[in-house]
């Protein structure tokens, strides 16, 4: 679910099911012309329909981080840290051209890269790994 499909009431009444918050790392740093912009966006897109069509309904999607920065990791903790404080058990970060090697996430539960899954695995075990990772954090 997006966060732009809920109200306050849908908000009270699903927010014991929403327990897992989603946020979308684009990852690009300025340089993108806008037809590159478009087809990162498109590809972090396909990324995230790996986890919000078979898990819709526990996880609810916030709007994207586009751009990376020095002080990325000490962004996107404090961002999860907020996300939690608000009321979500997990954060789950993924980004599809962006990688989160050398970067110290504590407060994120799950960070997830295309980039380097497909490094690591080849792109066509990713869908399967991803749902288990999801599956797996919620079993803790």
């Amino acid at each position: 679910m997006k966060f732009s499909e809920m109200n306050q009431d849908s908000w009270a009444e699903l927010q014991l099911y929403l327990d897992t918050c989603l946020v979308p790392f684009t990852a690009m740093n300025g340089k993108q012309s806008p037809v590159q912009a478009t087809e990162a966006l498109e590809r972090l897109r396909d990324f995230m329909d790996m986890v919000e069509i078979p898990f819709k309904g526990r996880i609810m999607t916030y709007p994207a981080y586009h751009y990376t920065s020095t002080e990325m990791s000490m962004t996107l903790n404090t961002l999860s840290s907020e996300l939690k404080a608000s009321g979500f058990k997990y954060v789950v970060i993924m980004s599809a051209d962006g990688s989160f090697l050398n970067m110290e996430i504590p407060h994120a539960d799950l960070l997830l890269s295309q980039r380097d899954l497909v490094q690591e695995m080849g792109s066509e075990a990713i869908a399967g790994y991803v749902g288990e990772c999801i599956r797996d954090l919620w079993k803790k």
